[in-house]
């Protein structure tokens, strides 16, 4: 049997232009490479009212304990302005050693390579080893995130099935492979503010009440001074402005509505709760009447570091030398959901181009996460340990 090419295998992928909630028949190609090595697939699409049924897999080889699960996502984001790249973006070019193509970083490329990582240690160990290795991959981690991992680990729960530890495969690395990994991650929240005023000529701003002052007002007072100055494992949570929309053409009308939309990144000093209490009193002492709509994308999380990220560390150092950074830096992602059920570590390629024109990602990078993960599982299969990530 021929080894599997992660590069290759990675440009497959690629082909599928699988734009969250499209699939595009990205996650058939990893469950009939997996089937060929005796996984056992379970596709599951799920949706609710008012989303996208979205289309996820779930493959284990093995029925012992633990289960160690590979998580990560097929779907990718738009490419955008298409004109301004200089390749087909979705044609997956190989050009001087390079992998080219929407998904190959974030993150089509580590899926791959944890395929290719399973291939060679099932090939050596063939059933001799303590457990089970299983990969959950949706189609729903760069959208919404409704009908993807959140309810395949509910499915799980509900059929009696236990994942033990979870590699999460997200572009983790910064500058170079191996530097770092994510052991939790700030917690992610969007506030919808509007104010209303009474619309008025600005001639006579005594018969009106102009709903940008008010909304300057409040916006000033929401980022006034910092949150907090970062904790032992997190960076400073952050309040940052993202639109401000009056919707006014004229020059000559006082505004007699206006909105503005902020996100919250917060470290471990708080929660979602304790921030919609703080952003409350801090609004309501400014004296104007608003309406705030709430979106919690995720809480703060840490996993401190134990099994998952020892093994992947020693890996990391066996394949390049580098000690990597275990950080909590960066957006959010499905650990999210995964750190409830079990210990969960995030590792995966310099994520530099993820989400920009020309994605793009070295050749030798996904040939050696390939090795790094297939030393992981060597580590995590041939040490039993207790049960922290």
């Amino acid at each position: 049997m021929t080894a599997i090419d992660p590069a290759l295998l990675a440009a497959e992928l690629i082909r599928r232009p699988s734009v969250t909630p499209k699939d595009e028949g990205a996650l058939e190609v990893v469950a009939r490479t997996l089937e060929g090595l005796g996984f056992v697939c379970h596709r599951l699409i799920f949706e609710e009212t008012g989303t996208d049924p979205v289309a996820n897999l779930y493959a284990r080889k093995g029925t012992g304990a633990p289960n160690l699960c590979f998580a990560g996502h097929t779907d990718v984001v738009p490419v955008g302005a298409a004109n301004q790249w200089s390749f087909e973006p979705f044609g997956a070019v190989l050009k001087d050693g390079v992998l080219c193509g929407r998904g190959a970083v974030d993150m089509k490329g580590a899926i791959a390579a944890f395929v290719a990582a399973a291939e060679a240690f099932l090939a050596r160990r063939g059933d001799d080893f303590p457990g089970s290795i299983s990969l959950l991959l949706t189609g729903d981690e760069e959208g919404v995130a409704i009908n993807g991992t959140k309810k395949v680990l509910q499915w799980l729960a509900e059929r009696g099935e236990r994942i033990d530890a979870c590699v999460v495969g997200e572009p983790t690395s910064a500058t170079q492979l191996g530097d770092m990994i994510k052991i939790g991650r700030r917690g992610s929240m969007t506030g919808r503010l509007t104010v209303a005023g009474v619309q008025g000529h600005v001639a006579y701003p005594h018969l009106a009440d102009n709903a940008a002052h008010r909304l300057v007002g409040l916006l000033a007072a929401l980022t006034a001074r910092p949150l907090d100055e970062g904790t032992e494992h997190f960076q400073a949570s952050g309040l940052q402005v993202t639109t401000i929309d009056i919707g006014n053409p004229a020059t000559n009308v006082i505004p007699g509505a206006a909105k503005a939309t902020f996100n919250i990144r917060f470290n471990d000093l708080w929660t979602s709760a304790k921030l919609k209490q703080w952003v409350a009193a801090a609004l309501d002492a400014v004296g104007s009447a608003y309406a705030l709509a709430w979106e919690v994308s995720g809480e703060s999380f840490l996993v401190p570091p134990g099994r998952v990220s020892d093994c992947l560390s020693g890996a990391i150092y066996e394949m390049t030398g580098l000690t990597p950074e275990l950080s909590t830096t960066g957006g959010t992602s499905d650990a999210r959901f995964i750190h409830a059920y079990c210990p969960v570590a995030e590792f995966g390629l310099v994520g530099q181009t993820m989400h920009k024109v020309d994605e793009r990602v070295e050749v030798a990078d996904i040939t050696q996460l390939a090795a790094i993960y297939r030393g992981f599982l060597d580590r995590f299969f041939g040490n039993a340990g207790p049960d922290k990530a």
